[in-house]
């Protein structure tokens, strides 16, 4: 039996799957991606596959390749690798479940199916469960994105007595800008420790004081640094610091969101930051324009976030 799993908390990022020029994914860069991670952004927990990850563009075996490289790349740098393995179809989910246990991934996260859908928070768990016990090893997550998947069960009244269904559930993935359904997320579930990571990165101040004990996010692959002195300013109660940071934060993403801001611009931004080539993303999203990129390197370097030095008080209130 395997030992037991840490819980995920803490900065966590949401993987790019870097890919070559004609839509092949480059494992050849993963291990440098690592090193990367760890060494310069101070970020040392991944979600595989997800989102950023173009996780549902890929076929069953490619994300089984995927996340088989993120974990022999990780051994002994990574504290925790959690495979997304969330599908429309319920064996590829417990397929993708249970090759992530084979390989010693630390937890698995599911997001609701989104073309057939789940009408009740019955119906969605059920489909969870099923999920589940295919890694009954392994801490299970729920990905919350209602954005995306337009499934609308809120994610309070989904905990509400989920471990009874499902024993190996620890947290929520809770990307959604609902502040009150996050809130009660925690309110109503002190007494269960579970990990509550919160997805939308410009907003993380806002969830801290609402109790996350973590964020998952594509912007901690470039701005880790950045964001964990945000975290230890507010772990110290300086929320004045923690609050110009934030806004620092803010100002770059609301420069790109302007610009259109998705997985296609973040696979650009992590390729300016990093120089580790990301490559274009599959079809049907569209590669990032030279306009786009020329932007944001101007951008990144007026805030001062292409030089990994310390932002000083003085930076942050001058940044534009």
């Amino acid at each position: 039996m395997a030992s037991p799993k840490k819980k995920l908390q803490g900065l966590v990022a949401a993987t790019i799957t870097p890919m070559t020029e004609n839509g092949e994914i480059n494992f050849s860069v993963i291990g440098q991606y690592v090193d990367y991670l760890v060494k310069e952004q101070g970020v040392k927990n991944i979600f595989v596959n997800g989102t950023t990850g173009e996780g549902l563009s890929l076929s069953v075996s490619e994300r089984r390749r995927v996340a088989e490289e993120w974990v022999t790349k990780g051994k002994d740098k990574l504290d925790q690798v959690v495979i997304h393995v969330g599908a429309l179809s319920l064996k590829e989910s417990q397929e993708l479940a249970q090759h992530a246990a084979e390989i010693g991934a630390d937890g698995i996260a599911v997001i609701a199916p989104f073309f057939l859908k789940p009408w009740s928070k019955d119906v969605l768990i059920n489909f969870l469960k099923e999920v589940a016990a295919a890694a009954p090893a392994l801490p299970f997550y729920y990905y919350h994105i209602p954005a995306l998947t337009g499934v609308k069960i809120r994610a309070e009244e989904l905990l509400d007595g989920i471990q009874d269904k499902i024993p190996t559930f620890q947290g929520l993935k809770f990307s959604d800008t609902d502040l009150l359904d996050f809130g009660q997320c925690v309110d109503q579930n002190r007494q269960q420790q579970f990990a509550f990571l919160f997805g939308v990165d410009e907003q993380l101040l806002s969830a801290l004081v609402m109790g996350a004990t973590g964020a998952v996010g594509s912007t901690y692959n470039y701005l880790g640094r950045k964001t964990s002195q945000m975290l230890e300013a507010f772990e110290r109660k300086d929320f004045s610091l923690a609050l110009n940071y934030q806004f620092c934060i803010q100002r770059f993403i609301n420069f790109v969101v302007k610009l259109g801001f998705g997985v296609s611009q973040t696979k650009a931004i992590m390729t300016l930051v990093s120089g580790i080539p990301m490559g274009p993303p599959r079809l049907p999203l569209q590669k990032a324009s030279r306009e786009f990129t020329d932007s944001v390197e101007a951008k990144l370097k007026s805030l001062d976030f292409l030089s990994f030095t310390d932002l000083k008080d003085g930076d942050l209130e001058a940044g534009s």
